[in-house]
C-alpha cells in the first residue's frame, strides 16, 4: 500500500502566498517523478508542476515564475510554493507520484487539498 498525503491548502488574498506538501508513505522501493496537477470547477484536472530531480522541472505555463516545486528524496516529500496567487489558482491541487513499489511501476494520488484564492 502507498499513500499519498498533501497539507497547506486553504483560504488566501491575491498576491499571497501558499506552501503545499505531500508526503509518500508505504511500500516505496523508488520514486521516479512527483508532481502537482489541479481541477477547478467545471475543469478538466490539469498539470501544474513536475519534478524528475532538482534541476528536471516542467510548469504549466500559467505558474511559470510564479510557482516552484521541489522534493525532499529522504522524506519522499515534494512541495509547491505558490507566490503572487491569482484567483484563476483557485482549485483543488492533487499530487501524485510515479513510483515502483517493489512489485510494478504505478501512479499514484494523494486526495486533493482546497486552494481558495479570493480578490
Amino acid at each position: 500500500q502507498v499513500q499519498l498525503v498533501e497539507s497547506g491548502g486553504g483560504l488566501v488574498q491575491s498576491g499571497g502566498s501558499l506552501r503545499l506538501s505531500c508526503a509518500a508513505s508505504g511500500s516505496i522501493f523508488s520514486i521516479d517523478a512527483m508532481g502537482w496537477y489541479r481541477q477547478a470547477p467545471g475543469k478538466e484536472r490539469e498539470l501544474v508542476a513536475r519534478i524528475i530531480s532538482g534541476s528536471n522541472t516542467n510548469y504549466a505555463d500559467s505558474v511559470k515564475g510564479r510557482f516552484t516545486i521541489s522534493r525532499d528524496n529522504a522524506k519522499n516529500t515534494v512541495y509547491l510554493q505558490m507566490n503572487s496567487l491569482k484567483v484563476e489558482d483557485t482549485a483543488v491541487y492533487y499530487c501524485n507520484a510515479d513510483l515502483h513499489n517493489g512489485y510494478y511501476h504505478a501512479r499514484y494520488w494523494g486526495q486533493g487539498t482546497q486552494v481558495t484564492v479570493s480578490s
